[in-house]
């Protein structure tokens, strides 16, 4: 989780992380992006607006992603404070996924992306077709 913030010399923002340690922001935007930015965080995120999920469950809902990419954007989102991480004392170990109430915090972020999106692929992708998925609920 996110530390405390402390400006430095050149007014910039830092932020320290006990394991990703400090990170020195110019502007609100570079600290979104540094958290929930990347190919695979938004989807990961939009994955678990809804429901708990198991790791096997993220993998298939996300074709493309690799084990070892999936691993590692869980725990920088667990670090950061988005994601929970629930591990049961079961044969074999089951581990569930969630957003926590600070990671639901940036699924208006994602809504308000899903929907410029929508648009961007009306204009731009679709030949002013709607998109196959648009339903950004």
């Amino acid at each position: 989780m996110i530390g405390s913030n402390k400006k430095d010399s050149k007014s910039n923002m830092v932020a320290e992380n006990k394991s990703r340690g400090s990170r020195e922001y110019n502007c609100p935007v570079e600290a979104t992006l540094d958290v929930i930015g990347g190919k695979w965080k938004p989807l990961i995120l939009w994955q678990l607006k809804v429901k708990t999920l198991r790791y096997n469950n993220l993998q298939q809902l996300l074709p493309g992603i690799s084990p070892k990419m999936l691993t590692r954007q869980l725990r920088e989102m667990e670090e950061d404070g988005l994601v929970g991480r629930k591990m049961y004392p079961e044969i074999p170990p089951r581990v569930e996924y969630s957003l926590t109430e600070f990671g639901m915090t940036v699924i208006p972020v994602l809504e308000e992306l899903c929907r410029w999106g929508g648009e961007y692929m009306q204009q731009r992708c679709c030949n002013g077709k709607e998109p196959a998925d648009a339903d950004c609920k």
